[in-house]
């Protein structure tokens, strides 16, 4: 039950609230910012299409803020399907007088589903509907009238297929090979690593004869990714490219030596040196 305050309530109340415009200056007209809301409510609104029904079910693509219409009739159940596995929160009407409103479930497990029942009493009515659960909220208009009224409705979520697709993609990157097609003795892991020791120190590096390839903890995804530089034999550094997959950088070339640098008072380098023939580049640890 939802209670309203008192007006000597509300009078206490609005004497808390502080003035935000000067009392000598003009209300603002009711009848416009009637109309204002008029405009937004009839934009936002989603009415049922012919192309939008499964069946008797009129599926809607769910967007947060959207009013969806939703067509009743006297001694016509209306059947309110929410996301399998959505949790309702609390479901909150402007008229419950004159509309039965309830709640069930069907499935179990994952696929349990919540489903809002609406009836109403009478033709010639209209209410909203506000529906919240763990997950969104769901904004809905109400009607009634003595002819045809939607059997369900239900929505999908865009905006969920989206992020399973992008974890999906990112996960099928992590799988994917770093060096595909290249045979275990083509590799050559003669490297050395020496320099500070920060949380990113890569573990190890490698090359295939034709890319290079540096290992990184898996603490990456929490660190900052420092940039990769080549170090000529005069101790020039140079940004070279690379690309990051996964928790290896690529470099399409083989060097001698390079560093990772990051920061600039306090700045952290890893040398990293392909040691060719026996000999050894290094330059301490």
């Amino acid at each position: 039950m939802i209670a309203f305050p008192t007006r000597s309530a509300a009078i206490a109340a609005a004497l808390l609230i502080p003035a935000l415009h000067d009392t000598a200056q003009a209300a603002p007209s009711p009848n416009g910012n009637a109309s204002v809301i008029e405009r937004a409510n009839h934009a936002a609104t989603v009415e049922p299409a012919a192309g939008r029904f499964l069946n008797a079910v009129q599926v809607q693509a769910f967007a947060e803020g959207a009013l969806y219409q939703v067509a009743t009739a006297p001694d016509r159940i209306t059947d309110i399907a929410l996301q399998p596995g959505e949790a309702l929160v609390a479901v909150a009407s402007g008229d419950t007088a004159r509309w039965v409103i309830g709640d069930t479930t069907s499935g179990q497990g994952e696929g349990k589903r919540t489903h809002i029942l609406v009836k109403p009493f009478t033709a010639g009515l209209t209410t909203n509907l506000v529906v919240t659960t763990d997950r969104r909220s769901y904004h809905l208009t109400l009607s009634s009238a003595s002819g045809a009224a939607l059997s369900a409705m239900s929505w999908t979520y865009p905006e969920d297929a989206l992020v399973a697709l992008k974890r999906a993609n990112a996960a099928a990157e992590a799988a994917r090979p770093v060096a595909a097609g290249v045979t275990p003795e083509a590799l050559n892991f003669n490297y050395e690593i020496s320099g500070d020791r920060p949380t990113w120190r890569p573990l190890r590096a490698f090359d295939d004869g034709r890319q290079t390839f540096i290992q990184l903890p898996v603490s990456i995804v929490l660190d900052e990714a420092p940039p990769l530089f080549l170090v000529d034999g005069k101790g020039t550094a140079e940004l070279v490219n690379y690309r990051l997959s996964g928790r290896f950088y690529v470099v399409d070339r083989i060097f001698n030596a390079a560093e990772l640098r990051l920061g600039t008072k306090n700045q952290q380098i890893v040398r990293i040196d392909r040691v060719v023939e026996g000999t050894s580049n290094r330059r301490g640890k």
